[in-house]
């Protein structure tokens, strides 16, 4: 068991942590009414609320077992950045796609490169990634990691997204394995067995990008 000291909570960590807490209520708001209209008029008032104190608790109980286990300190900062991260990914995917439809008229489905098969969707996703991780970059750097080396940034940056990227095609390959070499056991229909092929791909691409994050990009 690992019992390395961490250092103290500071008002930096509860800071970001509110902030982190108060921009996943906000950006789940559009993509819950989006995706689950009935349960946004239930509960949309609660949601930044729940979010705005959960976080923060959350990140505190984390710290006292990280006094014990002191990974488990930088692994809860790495998945709410990751819960953030996914928000601003699907946030902006949504804006851009809701944006080029209403003022242009233009539809994510729309085929530009006919011979490569790329359509806008293609392009929009492609944006929304890059934005995803220049906002999970600065959140690991100067939170999850605490790397405070400025002349560092422009390296880092690009190691940063060099492991992302892989850890999207590690996500992607396993994701595509279970669903498709796998056969499904203990009752599960196709549908399921996509879900758990996502989760499983879910779970290896986020280990990945810990491991890549701590020991490449940020190690000390």
């Amino acid at each position: 068991m690992e019992t390395a000291q961490i250092q103290p909570m500071t008002k930096k960590d509860y800071y970001l942590s509110l902030l982190a807490g108060f921009l996943i209520g906000l950006l789940l708001l559009p993509v819950l009414k989006a995706a689950k209209p009935d349960l946004y008029e239930k509960t949309f008032i609660a949601i930044i609320p729940f979010f705005l104190i959960g976080t923060p608790l959350g990140i505190a109980i984390a710290h006292r077992i990280g006094k014990k286990i002191s990974a488990i300190w930088q692994i809860a900062k790495f998945a709410v950045i990751g819960v953030l991260n996914t928000l601003v990914d699907l946030g902006t995917l949504s804006l851009l796609i809701f944006l080029f439809r209403r003022l242009l008229g233009i539809e994510a489905g729309n085929v530009i490169f006919p011979l490569m098969g790329i359509t806008l969707y293609s392009i929009y996703k492609s944006a929304s990634f890059i934005a995803a991780n220049v906002n999970s970059y600065y959140w690991n750097k100067y939170w999850t990691f605490d790397h405070n080396f400025k002349e560092k940034t422009r390296a880092e940056f690009l190691q940063f997204f060099g492991v992302s990227v892989v850890g999207f095609l590690v996500n992607v390959t396993v994701a595509s394995v279970v669903f498709k070499s796998v056969t499904p056991f203990a009752g599960f229909n196709s549908d399921q067995w996509g879900l758990i092929g996502a989760a499983a791909g879910s779970i290896l691409g986020l280990v990945w990008n810990f491991v890549g994050y701590k020991f490449i990009v940020f190690k000390k």
